[in-house]
Parts: C-alpha cells; structure tokens; sequence
C-alpha cells in the first residue's frame, strides 16, 4: 500500500506538488531527485516538472515515480529512469524504488518553474 492521493477524475496530475505524498520521506526524496539535471538543459528534473507523482509505501521502505521526459526521442531516455531509481534509493531507509515513464500528460514547458523558464529562455 502506498501513501498517495487521489484526486477525484483519477487523471494525473502534472507536475508534481511538494506535499502532495503524506509520507515523512517525501522532502528527502524529492531533495534527492532534486539533483538529477538533464544533461542538455542546466536545470534539475523537478524544475522542470519532469515529476508527476510520488508514491512511498506505509512503512516507508519502497517508492514509486511516475515521471516524464521532454520529448520521447530524448538521448537519455534509458538513463534518467535509472538515475532517479538510484537517486531515491540512496534515501536512508528506502530499499526499493519503481519508476514509470508516462506520456500522460505530454510534457509542455508550462510545467516548469517560473525560476527554470528563466534560467532556460522559455518565456
């Protein structure tokens, strides 16, 4: 069982919110992800609103992400998933952690922050 909420037409919503996961892993979580940049843009995945959801179990042991990417050609497709299982992994006391790409919504620069837009020139 994993600590998450629904809303109420079961749609994702994109992109995640810090709060969102009643889990007290959360922040450390999110902070580890945090740290995952696309290598061709300077700004961290989260910024980005490459993140869509967050889910850590009862006892706080395993995740799940369900996250995106810029575009389904992107070069690091294969990598990034990886990079954020071990990002999430490297949480003391998280053991296991699932990600899932989704398409659902497609990615839009309006999902990054005011903060990432300006550091990347979309206006």
């Amino acid at each position: 069982m994993y600590h998450h909420i629904e809303d109420d037409n079961d749609e994702m919503e994109a992109p995640y919110v810090d709060g969102t996961c009643p889990s007290p892993k959360e922040s450390e979580v999110m902070d580890a992800i945090r740290g995952i940049y696309d290598p061709e843009i300077p700004v961290n995945i989260v910024e980005m609103g490459l993140i869509y959801n967050l889910e850590i179990d009862d006892d706080d042991r395993s995740a799940k992400v369900t996250m995106t990417l810029t575009a389904p050609g992107c070069p690091v497709a294969e990598e990034m998933p990886i990079w954020v299982q071990n990002a999430v992994t490297s949480v003391d006391g998280i053991d296991r952690a699932e990600v899932e790409i989704t398409w659902e919504p497609f990615w839009r620069p309006d999902f990054m922050t005011e903060a990432a837009r300006l550091e990347t020139g979309f206006f």
